[in-house]
């Protein structure tokens, strides 16, 4: 069941880079008591996600947080290391923290896996966003197959 406004985020661990090392954050430490800017896309160094996706989040990251948000975080189904070198490729830091969900785990608990293996990228997450406050969804936008509108920075931005 896809998770809607009004649930609680599940419980997960996912992981990120820190010092050089993957480092696990918990979904309960990453929203509890926060208002946080949540998108999550199938790949990292995948062509719309690179070229598109991350980086309006990291040209905007000042005006989002302006609007009271504490923390941007961006999710994929690839492993820490993937999501690290991303992170240094798109200058994420201090603007979006990079998670990778390397199993799918969250993914699955959201209900938001997408079945990318005709394209060989096997289970991913599909491209949304969504504004969670306190582990709250507050707002969840979810694309079509293909698209990239309701999940951007510039769409964000008009909801917060």
């Amino acid at each position: 069941m896809t998770i809607k406004v009004g649930d609680k985020i599940p419980s997960a661990t996912l992981m990120e880079m820190k010092d050089g090392k993957p480092a696990p954050v918990t979904t309960d430490d990453l929203f509890k008591g926060k208002k946080v800017v949540f998108f999550a896309l199938p790949g990292a160094f995948t062509p719309t996600c690179s070229a598109k996706h991350v980086p309006g989040f990291v040209q905007h990251a000042a005006e989002i947080k302006a609007k009271g948000v504490d923390t941007i975080a961006c999710m994929s189904v690839n492993d820490a290391f993937v999501m690290g070198a991303w992170a240094k490729d798109q200058k994420t830091d201090g603007k979006v923290e990079m998670l990778g969900d390397g199993n799918g785990d969250f993914t699955r608990a959201l209900g938001l896996e997408m079945d990318g293996t005709k394209f060989g990228m096997g289970k991913r997450s599909q491209r949304f966003s969504m504004i969670v406050d306190n582990g709250v969804v507050k707002a969840l936008n979810i694309e079509e197959p293909g698209a990239f509108n309701v999940s951007s920075a510039d769409h964000m931005l008009k909801q917060l």
